[in-house]
């Protein structure tokens, strides 16, 4: 079994900034992540641009130190005993051993079941990035991107780089939260000129604030979005759809790991986390999403903050510290002004389908009392993707209690057992 000071969990912001102030400490960090490349969702690579996903300066940095070892296409699949991961990478299952942990998992976006949710084409609004930046062809489709939050923007400038017709933005939240959102941008002059940006490249773009989605159309694949808007009831032409409903954190490692967990909006369950970044399992740190933070600035600064606490060179007044509670207020006014909205997400998804996998309706089962009950009575969740999307979006409409956090946490081959023996 292999030993670092500091083993580090996901190579997004949060990561890739735990990574690198602890290894400017000396210490031995073994950065590990799921995809090809380095950069979480945020900072995913784009086929069609030469340039990193990764800020450059950052690489670099991380490439000048010898001490950290990053680990691409490598899953983690759960707890191996006592400071120890079981992790598989290149075809073979491992114990990779720590002295600390730094837990950066990230978030996954919310999906939640409406008219026509399961037809090609409609996409989550990251979804909709992660196509745009593996290659896939957009030029001259119709795009709606709807739901709520600042993603959509990002979503929908994406496709128009793609040379795809943004045919509008369908936005949840009222004007009047719009517009003291935009008074909370012009505090943070970055955050401003990006949306000005944004604003710009869409200008030709309707946006619909105070809308609801009602659903999508179509045979083969969608054909139109259906919404309403100030009392009326209207209907787009488009090919694809994006819709983004907020993220959840990935927390699974943390509960498996033992760490308390935090309830937040939308059924959301995130790592809880101390001022050092520390959970409440002495050693291990998380930082990001996980945590419930929103952001790559909170997550970097978030990130910072737990590779320093490993090494014991987190100073609670300096200038990390000062970061990260200036990006909180910040990540706090997006949740304040595009919260989630319970009643009309549940009214739309009372008669669709909630577990893709299974073919299970949600209106099969509005009578179990758990997601435990569902489970057992309707094979909720056991399909391929383990409940990540049916048992969110079960906890974000009906309120259930999360279902229980069992290793492996993701389908893995037998054999994969053998090389821990």
């Amino acid at each position: 079994m292999e030993l670092f000071d500091l083993v580090v969990v996901g190579a997004g912001p949060a990561g890739l900034s735990a990574a690198l102030a602890a290894g400017r400490h000396g210490a031995t960090v073994c950065l590990v992540e799921l995809s090809p490349e380095p950069g979480g969702q945020v900072w995913r690579k784009d086929l069609r641009s030469p340039r990193a996903g990764v800020p450059p300066r950052l690489l670099d940095a991380l490439a000048a130190l010898s001490s950290v070892t990053l680990r691409n296409q490598t899953r983690v699949l759960g707890p191996a005993g006592e400071a120890a991961l079981w992790v598989d990478s290149g075809g073979r299952s491992q114990r990779l051993g720590y002295r600390r942990l730094v837990l950066a998992t990230g978030a996954r976006e919310l999906l939640l079941p409406f008219p026509g949710w399961t037809l090609p084409g409609v996409t989550g609004a990251g979804g909709l990035q992660a196509l745009v930046k593996g290659g896939v062809a957009l030029a001259g489709q119709r795009v709606v991107v709807a739901g709520s939050g600042p993603l959509l923007w990002a979503a929908a400038a994406s496709a128009r780089r793609a040379a795809a017709s943004v045919v509008a933005l369908i936005e949840a939240a009222p004007p009047a939260r719009l517009a003291r959102f935009a008074l909370a941008l012009a505090a943070r002059p970055r955050k401003l000129a990006q949306a000005l940006g944004l604003r710009a490249a869409l200008a030709h773009s309707p946006l619909y604030a105070g809308a609801r989605l009602e659903g999508a159309g179509g045979s083969a694949r969608v054909r139109y979005v259906e919404f309403t808007h100030r009392g009326r009831r209207l209907r787009l032409d488009c090919e694809r759809l994006a819709c983004g409903f907020g993220l959840v954190a990935n927390h699974e490692l943390g509960a498996a790991l033992g760490c308390a967990l935090l309830p937040r909006a939308a059924g959301e369950l995130a790592i809880a986390v101390d001022e050092s970044q520390q959970s409440s399992i002495p050693g291990v740190y998380a930082c990001g999403e996980c945590t419930g933070s929103r952001g790559a600035e909170l997550a970097a600064a978030e990130g910072t903050i737990a590779g320093l606490s490993a090494v014991g060179r987190f100073d609670p007044r300096g200038a990390q510290a000062r970061a990260r509670r200036r990006w909180a207020a910040f990540a706090a006014a997006v949740e304040r002004d595009f919260r989630f909205e319970r009643e009309p997400a549940l009214h739309r998804a009372r008669d669709e389908l909630l577990c893709r996998c299974e073919d299970v309706a949600l209106a099969a089962v509005l009578d179990c009392a758990s997601w435990q009950q569902a489970k057992m009575l309707h094979r909720c969740g056991m399909g391929d993707c383990q409940g990540r999307v049916c048992a969110t979006a079960a906890r974000a409409l009906l309120g259930w209690e999360p279902q229980a956090v069992r290793t492996p946490l993701s389908p893995v081959e037998l054999g994969r057992f053998v090389d821990l023996a």
